[in-house]
């Protein structure tokens, strides 16, 4: 089982988001018992609750199923059981690496590194745009699908 890792600040916008996004994209290509999806937090004070209002919201616009979400917070015992860990923004790059105490691992990149925009994916928490994040957050997640598939061979 191939193990997919998302990861944001607090677990309730654009990791869970993408989550959901990941899920539903590998659930389509008939992938499920090859690709596992979670999704976790840099920091530990929405753990436990379900994703942000405008989250649930997107996703439901899209008919991505939001089931099974709630917000976790990252371990340092999740690098050795994930085999990509991806950061929503730079700053939570620089959290996975100081959790994980594992600084510039391969298997640790920004999801947006994956695409032709090569940025933050902007936290609509603050910035309220849930499409703009829905938008980035899904072609970042075609983009890891079909990294994994070339990588993995599936």
């Amino acid at each position: 089982m191939i193990n997919v890792l998302f990861v944001c600040l607090g677990n309730i916008c654009r990791s869970p988001m993408a989550e959901a996004l990941f899920r539903d994209l590998v659930k389509k290509e008939n992938l499920n018992n090859k690709i596992a999806v979670d999704s976790a937090a840099t920091s530990s004070w929405q753990i436990g609750f379900p994703p942000h209002e405008g989250t649930l919201d997107i996703l439901k616009k899209y008919n991505i199923p939001s089931d099974r979400l709630v917000g976790r917070h990252l371990k340092k015992e999740d690098f050795w059981k994930i085999d990509y860990i991806i950061g929503m923004d730079e700053s939570n790059i620089k959290n996975i690496y100081r959790i994980t105490n594992k600084p510039d691992h391969p298997k640790i990149c920004m999801l947006l590194d994956l695409t032709k925009y090569r940025k933050d994916v902007p936290d609509p928490f603050y910035t309220s745009d849930f499409n703009e994040t829905y938008r980035l957050v899904l072609s970042g997640c075609q983009a890891l699908l079909k990294k994994i598939r070339s990588e993995q061979n599936i």
